[in-house]
């Protein structure tokens, strides 16, 4: 006879629940994508990064309208941030982002990525070294993940220096230093194109 885990009142495994952003909840979710809005809240982790990577491309399928990326993040995993930023990429919609208070470290390599960039007045900013996942293993698998990350905070550097138009050594200067900035600062930098709502 098989056994049968029901009849003997173990509790049957769940579905796992939707990606949501943290906090968030589902109905209000459901009305923003309705509008075509993403948005990304908290620290940006690989999970998160598939959630917002599924989102960007169903919008994008549904029609060739902009869709707003709403950003209120002080960064994440750089690894997570350019997998989003390769649908970004592919994407035949454009994506319009949206710094609603904060965007940091990983995260600033999204908004880069937008077609175009905005902020509220009291939004801020902050460009630091994106953090790596942590590298586990022998020297040598260590080594590889430390010059792969290095790699790919060249690619943030680079696209951070074609987005702004600033030289590249400041670039890097400002994120060794963590230097924080200003919506208005922002503005000058060439971060963003536009600050939203009245002075």
């Amino acid at each position: 006879m098989r056994h049968d885990p029901t009849r003997w009142g173990q509790p049957q495994p769940q579905q796992p629940e939707p990606w949501q952003p943290p906090g968030m909840a589902g109905w209000l979710e459901e009305k923003l994508f309705d509008q075509r809005i993403v948005l990304i809240r908290g620290q940006l982790t690989a999970e998160s990064a598939t959630g917002i990577a599924a989102a960007l491309l169903t919008l994008d399928a549904a029609g060739p309208a902009p869709v707003q990326m709403h950003l209120a993040s002080q960064g994440g995993e750089l690894g997570a941030a350019l997998s989003v930023i390769d649908i970004i990429d592919a994407m035949t919609a454009p994506v319009h982002a949206v710094v609603t208070s904060q965007a940091g470290g990983a995260v600033v390599a999204l908004l880069a990525a937008a077609e175009r960039r905005a902020a509220y007045r009291h939004a801020r900013f902050k460009l630091n070294e994106p953090r790596s996942s942590g590298f586990a293993g022998t020297a040598d698998e260590v080594a590889r993940a430390a010059g792969q990350h290095l790699r790919e905070l060249e690619e943030l550097t680079l696209r951070l220096v074609e987005v702004t138009g600033q030289p590249r050594n400041r670039i890097e200067d400002d994120m060794s230093a963590g230097r924080s900035l200003t919506a208005q600062e922002a503005l000058d930098y060439g971060l963003i194109d536009e600050i939203v709502g009245k002075a």
